[in-house]
């Protein structure tokens, strides 16, 4: 393939990725004019149109999508033979992109790094925090971090954390004025504060587990945030009950701010795993993220 080929696909990558002619020019440091000549060649030479033009946006046309399909793994394969070339130096370098929520981001993957990039000043990473099952594919993550239940069975996983439990909880006040739940069927008649998925817009059913008994139920109440500190800080002021990460109000049960209930219905549960594409060729780079973020207890 002779170089002119090259920068044309190069070319045709960034205007689909960035869905601009404007915005793909700057990343390139090139004109506009110059990229919609550079894409009007090579679908001249293809015969084939490549992009949809609007006034708003460009987008792939299906011939488009099959090149894109074709080209993004190709294109990883030699930017990840390129990193690996990392090993031949004495530290290894380079850039890891991780898409990970904000609960794993700062409860175990920052501690680790913390302790890991003193030591390699060459390497680089990089935590895009996300609620949402981000496609680590399509949006060329190095690798994502989420529960174990929900990476799909053709990744790699690997566990980075301890077991998780849930807890539902309530202030002193909130009780004061409800009864206690004693069955999950209760929490109909008590006001719950909602957790809205940022990404998906979903509303979270609180996960309630005891002996072969799994339920998802579907609570109501005042309070929708798309934050759990938020959900948290409500549920200390007596707004209702909130379902949140058991570690995440530990201190505030033991001062007695929160008081905890169904406890019997929130059994541990695996935790967080990374995980990556099993056709992935790691650099020397990404296995030293790995082998840090790897749960040993």
């Amino acid at each position: 393939m002779r170089r002119e080929e090259l920068v044309d696909l190069n070319a045709f990558m960034a205007v689909a990725e960035e869905q601009s002619f404007t915005r793909a020019a700057a990343k390139l440091g090139t004109s506009q004019s110059t990229l919609s000549h550079t894409i009007r060649r090579l679908e001249a030479r293809l015969n084939v149109q490549l992009l949809t033009r609007t006034t708003r946006r460009v987008s792939p046309t299906q011939a488009g999508e099959r090149l894109l399909s074709t080209l993004v793994p190709a294109l990883e394969t030699i930017a990840d033979e390129i990193a690996s070339l990392s090993e031949l130096s004495e530290k290894p370098s380079g850039t890891v992109r991780i898409t990970t929520s904000e609960h794993a981001a700062s409860t175990l993957l920052w501690p680790a790094l913390r302790r890991l990039l003193p030591d390699y000043p060459d390497l680089r990473v990089e935590l895009a925090l996300d609620a949402g099952l981000t496609d680590i594919v399509a949006e060329r993550f190095d690798a994502g971090v989420r529960l174990e239940e929900t990476i799909a069975r053709d990744m790699i996983a690997v566990p980075i954390g301890p077991k998780l439990r849930l807890a539902v909880v309530g202030a002193p006040s909130y009780f004061a004025r409800h009864p206690i739940p004693r069955t999950p069927q209760d929490l109909a008649r008590h006001s719950c504060i909602n957790l809205r998925f940022p990404t998906a817009g979903g509303v979270y059913a609180w996960d309630l587990e005891k002996g072969r008994r799994a339920l998802r139920v579907r609570v109501d109440g005042q309070l929708t945030f798309n934050n759990v500190p938020m959900i948290r800080q409500a549920a200390l002021d007596g707004f209702g009950l909130a379902c949140v990460m058991e570690d995440q109000i530990m201190p505030y049960l033991a001062e007695g701010r929160l008081v905890r209930v169904l406890e019997d219905w929130c059994p541990p549960f695996p935790g967080y795993h990374l995980y990556y594409p099993s056709r992935r060729q790691s650099s020397a780079a990404f296995r030293l993220v790995v082998d840090a973020l790897r749960y040993r207890g």
